[in-house]
């Protein structure tokens, strides 16, 4: 089993506005250190791979960037988001992005080779805003151990 996150965050502005050049300009170098980080599986890309780019915003928004990737294990996860150059950008994040008013990233178990979704990953999202943690859907600072029962249970809800 892998564990699967989505995160959104809705921007103050566009991302090639004056406001979000630091993030904008560390947008590449923080993937690619997501990339060579322990237990990093997949990343979302738009347009690349099997996922077709999505000929609409996912969460209606064009201001709301999606980030949505797959790793080895939670505590890897949790290392990178952490212990690196992201804890900066999440500690910042009220430079360059508002408050949503409910819960913006959600973890679940895929099994091992899986590629989410965007469609899927935001149906987790909204299962968590929804019911709350959940073996299905739930937050990085929960700690659901792997289970196959886990798997697909976000329309199940």
């Amino acid at each position: 089993m892998h564990i699967a996150e989505i995160n959104i965050a809705r921007m103050q502005a566009p991302l090639d506005a004056d406001s979000m050049k630091e993030f904008r300009d560390f947008l590449d170098p923080v993937n690619a250190l997501a990339e060579s980080s322990p237990g990093f599986v997949w990343r979302y890309e738009e347009g690349a791979g099997v996922q077709e780019k999505q000929p609409a915003p996912p969460f209606g928004d064009g201001l709301i960037i999606v980030n949505l990737s797959v790793w080895e294990s939670v505590e890897q996860l949790r290392d990178f988001t952490f212990q690196t150059v992201h804890s900066y950008f999440l500690r910042k994040r009220g430079r360059w992005f508002t408050g949503l008013g409910h819960p913006q990233v959600a973890c679940w178990w895929v099994a091992k080779g899986a590629r989410p979704t965007v469609a899927e990953a935001k149906a987790k999202l909204e299962l968590l805003q929804r019911i709350g943690t959940s073996e299905a859907a739930f937050a990085l600072s929960d700690n659901y151990p792997a289970s196959i029962k886990g798997i697909g249970k976000a329309a199940d809800a």
